[in-house]
């Protein structure tokens, strides 16, 4: 009866959140920006434009872990994107304190001043120049065919020489470092600058104020603001060997910032970096808009913030929307896309319906943010008379001019003039404003910001903004706005989709959506539970998927007889939602194999990763402890196409890979079973059909669980007939294992035939 309770209740469990999923596509609207109407509205006939102003954030940790190669082409295709000039500034946040990160910062600053006009005067897409290179013929689209070959040859060699520069830093500051220290003829190793200080942040050999989570806060404009008037190039000559006369050469700003580290702190990981820059950049340039990255994430279509800014503009409902998310979408994926890198269900299909609700949630890159949505303050439709845009100051912090900078963030008509960022008083504020002490006895981390405590800030931000009242925007464009890396390695994927399921479950009990205020729409309040407490699942489809134990060792079906009535009931449910798939395939636009993957994945995370999460959870509910911790996901380094996906055919043994591999095991092992005792059972036709039926479930779990089992299997996967011959191993020794164990207890081995009665053969056949 124990496991009658169980099935049921899986059931009706299977069935509610099948109907939760469902609830979040009732309704998907496809919104299309119109890119000519918002050029005729904001750009001017003198080449100005009176576009609102945008601050990009970036992220990044590790040069290592993270490749700089991602982060600088990210950057460089930010800075080349087309958008006024003028009204652009980026951020680039060290989380590491790295002079690897700072030194290539400056040099790709230098090479932008190449890259950029050479993508204006060309019409370059996409912008960033590893992925442009990476393609050896495109269709021009340019005004200047002429010039085109020669600028393109040159530009590939500038790169080529930028790509070895960047190289160079790695060991160019050790040894540079190492000349000064035995100049300075001093006890500690310090790293140094090229101008002969000592660099502020984390250096090579750690130091006390100068490693890993402990260093002071480091902000360094890279480049100036670029004032509003054009300032075309020359032609071509030694300096600049392509021809720029024609070409605005301005570039955005861009600035570095490492915030302060002290050990005794929680530093809040991505979270509490991204809380930093919100704060920097408002006292620099506190556009009204902000649009963050992840530092493997660059701008493949150079339209793509003017798309967004339609949401934002629109005169229908602009005001009241508080951020608009694109689509992730991705490079170096398999063309098979094993492990379900471009989750097109959800970033297609999921995201879409919820824009007919109150719009997509936050998935914590390619977003534009609204500023003040972010500072916590209420949209336009729910303000009463009473509204202050800054009820409560201290919630904010002690920087009175941060405080003074939210009543212009609000103002998104204001012109931005070139930032003090120079000045004396202006750098105290900003040191004042990175410091770690900030946010102590403020509301950063929890109403204002990025949200605190949680593996999925990125989740959990967005639905605090959609609590208060806001909405969101789904914006999908041709080409894709933004392409990025994705881990192609099994033990990594399946570690990432730890971390969003374990923060995804943890903020089903710490901010639970069925609890939010009355603001949050009750369809949206639905789709988030669903969001969020889908790992819970898992517990049930384990117990599911080892069922075949018992038919192993006890010789019975989990179904003794599934006679006719059940198989009838079992196919009228599985053809419908087959056909509910279908039709979700064809209104999100995905394809066949989109949707197949997405099963897959979904019975490989249900075995490896999502009992792990609940487990990790339920402890720290009962125990009290802390949620689940920030990995950092390697990304593959770029490599040649001889190397291509090499990384996926890399086994890295982890505990988490358990699991799985035991579910493989157990139904492999009953349908060897029931091979070995329909030998030696002396089964009719009518019991192998009843036997037949109950193995297609193990069947199919193997078929959903085979991307796992060519990941484990290696290299060996890149012929995948492989996997099917040692699963026919595997049917045939536990078969013989069965035939084996019959005979020794028997004394003799048996065919049964229905009309012959069968042969005997002695056990010293080896039977």
């Amino acid at each position: 009866m124990w496991l009658w309770w169980i099935s049921i209740v899986g059931d009706f469990w299977f069935g509610v959140t099948w109907l939760l999923n469902q609830v979040a596509k009732l309704n998907p609207i496809k919104r299309v920006p119109d890119l000519t109407l918002l050029s005729q509205q904001f750009d001017l006939p003198d080449g100005n434009s009176n576009l609102p102003r945008l601050d990009v954030f970036i992220n990044t940790v590790d040069p290592i872990n993270e490749p700089m190669i991602y982060t600088m082409n990210s950057i460089l295709s930010i800075l080349a994107v087309d958008y006024p000039i003028d009204r652009t500034a980026t951020y680039l946040s060290d989380d590491g304190g790295s002079i690897i990160h700072y030194e290539g910062l400056l040099e790709t600053a230098n090479f932008a001043k190449l890259w950029v006009p050479f993508c204006r005067k060309h019409s370059i897409e996409p912008r960033a120049p590893e992925s442009y290179f990476s393609v050896k013929s495109r269709p021009y689209t340019g005004n200047v065919p002429d010039e085109f070959a020669d600028d393109h040859r040159c530009m590939s060699k500038e790169y080529d020489e930028f790509k070895v520069r960047l190289d160079a830093l790695f060991t160019k500051i050790p040894e540079r470092s190492d000349a000064y220290n035995a100049e300075a003829k001093e006890g500690v190793k310090a790293t140094w600058m090229a101008d002969g200080t000592q660099w502020p942040g984390t250096w090579f050999d750690p130091a006390e104020n100068h490693k890993k989570g402990q260093h002071a806060g480091i902000v360094k404009v890279m480049l100036n603001h670029p004032g509003d008037e054009p300032r075309f190039g020359g032609p071509a000559s030694a300096e600049t060997p392509l021809d720029f006369s024609a070409v605005d050469v301005r570039l955005p700003m861009l600035v570095y910032i490492s915030r302060e580290k002290n050990p005794s702190y929680d530093h809040q990981k991505k979270a509490g970096a991204m809380n930093v820059q919100l704060r920097v950049s408002a006292l620099l340039t506190n556009a009204p808009f902000i649009i963050n990255f992840d530092g493997d994430h660059y701008v493949n279509n150079s339209q793509a913030f003017r798309a967004a800014m339609c949401f934002m503009l629109d005169r229908r409902d602009g005001d009241n929307t508080a951020f608009v998310q694109f689509p992730q979408r991705f490079d170096d994926v398999d063309p098979t896309d094993r492990y379900c890198n471009h989750n097109r269900v959800f970033f297609d299909a999921t995201l879409l319906g919820l824009n007919g609700i109150q719009g997509p949630s936050y998935v914590g890159t390619g977003c534009m943010f609204r500023r003040i949505a972010v500072y916590g303050i209420d949209p336009p439709r729910w303000r009463t008379d009473a509204f202050k845009l800054v009820d409560n100051p201290n919630k904010y912090g002690n920087s009175m001019p941060f405080i003074n900078s939210i009543p212009s963030a609000a103002n998104q008509e204001w012109s931005m003039t070139s930032p003090p960022a120079h000045e004396e008083s202006v750098m105290e504020e900003l040191n004042n404003v990175m410091k770690c002490a900030y946010e102590d006895g403020t509301e950063f981390g929890k109403e204002i910001g990025w949200v605190y405590n949680i593996a999925t800030e990125d989740v959990v931000t967005g639905f605090r903004v959609h609590r208060t009242g806001w909405r969101s925007m789904y914006c999908r464009i041709e080409p894709d706005a933004f392409r990025g890396t994705a881990p192609i390695n099994l033990t990594e994927r399946l570690y990432q989709i730890l971390r969003w399921s374990g923060g995804s479950l943890e903020m089903f009990f710490s901010h639970c959506p069925l609890l939010a205020g009355r603001r949050l729409n009750f369809m949206q309040r639905i789709a988030y539970t669903n969001m969020t407490a889908y790992p819970i699942s898992s517990v049930f489809l384990v117990f599911y998927l080892l069922f075949p134990v018992i038919w192993i060792f006890r010789g019975e079906f989990y179904i003794q007889k599934p006679f006719p009535t059940y198989v009838l009931y079992l196919v009228i449910v599985i053809v419908m939602t087959e056909l509910i798939g279908m039709v979700e395939i064809k209104w999100a636009g995905l394809t066949l194999l989109d949707w197949i993957r997405n099963e897959q994945f979904y019975i490989i995370g249900a075995t490896a990763v999502y009992p792990l999460a609940t487990l990790h959870i339920v402890l720290k509910l009962v125990l009290r402890g802390n949620g689940v911790s920030f990995k950092l996901t390697a990304k593959q380094a770029t490599s040649t196409v001889n190397e291509k996906y090499a990384e996926m055919y890399v086994v890295q043994w982890a505990p988490l890979l358990i699991p799985t591999i035991v579910v493989i095991a157990v139904n492999v092992g009953a349908i060897g079973a029931a091979i070995g005792k329909a030998i030696v059972g002396g089964w009719s036709l009518l019991q192998m059909a009843d036997a037949s039926l109950g193995l297609v479930f193990n069947a199919w779990i193997l078929v959903l669980i085979y991307p796992f089992a060519l990941g484990i299997i290696g290299r060996w996967s890149k012929r995948p007939y492989i996997l099917f011959i040692l699963f026919m191993i595997g049917f045939v020794v536990v078969a013989a294992v069965v035939v084996a164990i019959h005979a020794a207890r028997t004394g003799s081995f048996r065919f049964h035939f229905r009309h012959s009665g069968g042969a005997s053969f002695p056990t010293s056949w080896g039977f």
